[in-house]
């Protein structure tokens, strides 16, 4: 039964981004679908990036603890870094995993360009909306 939940889920959302996508009625609209598939590629390989990067950096020191009272590392599997470096890169984190050592300054960098990216495109995607309506 499990399985037919997660299927319909799974179907549900694909409806719903094909319907974005797809609906003509705003005409004024700022979206730009060759922007967003541009931004949502550029943040998964940057967050592939990164996350090869923590990668690196957990064969010389230790990158990720369970909280900072404990000092527990959790294990450096590429699945447990890939998810830090997602997390990282799409919000402020859930607490499950902290960045320690090294690892610390390149997720507040991370953390900044999760922020800026997508500002950076919002304005593009405006920018490019004002010079259509102005020819």
């Amino acid at each position: 039964m499990s399985k037919v939940i997660i299927l319909a889920a799974i179907l549900f959302i694909i409806i719903q981004l094909v319907y974005f996508f797809t609906n003509k009625t705003y005409k004024d609209s700022y979206f730009s679908g060759v922007l967003f598939k541009k931004l949502f590629f550029v943040l998964t390989a940057v967050t592939f990036g990164f996350a090869i990067l923590y990668y690196a950096l957990s064969f010389q020191e230790t990158v990720l603890v369970q909280s900072l009272s404990s000092n527990k590392p959790i294990e450096p599997t590429f699945g447990n870094l890939l998810y830090f470096s997602g997390v990282t890169m799409l919000s402020v984190g859930y607490g499950d995993m902290l960045p320690v050592n090294s690892a610390r300054f390149f997720a507040l960098i991370q953390a900044a360009i999760g922020v800026l990216l997508p500002t950076a495109y919002f304005l593009k995607a405006m920018q490019q909306s004002n010079s259509n309506k102005e020819s």
